[in-house]
């Protein structure tokens, strides 16, 4: 597995494969994935068991889900993916997280669900039109340039939406346990100009956060450290909207 890592905190100093990996303090942390890149698990699993943090908060989970998982859980993946009803939720294979699961005694939460309050979170301020425009274009990529234009203005909403839940919930386990707080998201979720770090800055200024986003050796998205790997085979994303 070759990881070569670019770090844009000046604090921040992260080793691999050999060697400590040593991460700023903070209150909470952004660990980003592509969702079907295995090393980007790895990756997420070898930080959470060095943060051994009060709480794991996953985008992929609700809290009806999270509930089911108890402190005599095992956290192994033939077990969480059937008390999960993983099989059914469209994620990729329980065996990428569960080790996630495993690497820490932290309590596990979900970021899913229904939304409650989030007023807070500015969502019917209009965003800047440069904003706009590049959210759109990314949701028409994002999607294989499948989606009729008409439609692209929704899916900025829900995207935002989906940051102020995530970012929601994940200040809420840091209320209920304290720190540190990981949250297992896409990178999508995890850069720190406009999605879940800046809505948690939005309502918690006094919150440090640190983003790791993860790539496949080519451009990535705004992170205060970005971890590159190599993609895994896989089909044409593209296929299905053809």
């Amino acid at each position: 597995m070759k990881i070569s890592i670019r770090v844009l905190a000046a604090a921040c100093c992260l080793s691999f494969p050999a060697g400590a990996q040593t991460l700023p303090p903070a209150d909470i942390y952004v660990l980003g994935e592509i969702h079907d890149n295995p090393a980007h698990h790895a990756t997420q699993t070898r930080l959470v068991a060095e943060l051994d943090p009060t709480a794991v908060v996953f985008e992929q989970l609700t809290d009806e889900q999270a509930d089911r998982i108890t402190p005599e859980t095992p956290r192994d993946a033939h077990v969480l993916g059937r008390i999960l009803d993983w099989e059914e939720s469209g994620w990729p294979d329980i065996a990428f997280y569960a080790p996630i699961m495993a690497a820490s005694d932290a309590v596990i939460l979900g970021a899913a669900g229904a939304p409650g309050d989030l007023s807070a979170y500015g969502l019917e301020e209009p965003l800047p039109a440069e904003e706009q425009t590049a959210r759109e274009a990314l949701q028409a990529e994002a999607h294989c340039g499948a989606l009729p234009e008409r439609m692209l203005p929704d899916f900025v909403v829900r995207q935002r939406a989906a940051d102020a839940l995530f970012a929601s919930r994940t200040i809420a386990a840091f209320d209920a346990h304290g720190g540190p707080v990981v949250l297992i998201t896409g990178n999508g979720h995890a850069r720190t100009d406009w999605s879940v770090p800046a809505s948690i800055a939005r309502v918690r200024p006094e919150l440090r956060v640190f983003s790791l986003i993860q790539g496949e050796g080519g451009a990535t998205l705004p992170g205060d450290a970005v971890v590159q790997a190599e993609a895994p085979e896989r089909p044409d994303p593209c296929a299905a909207f053809r």
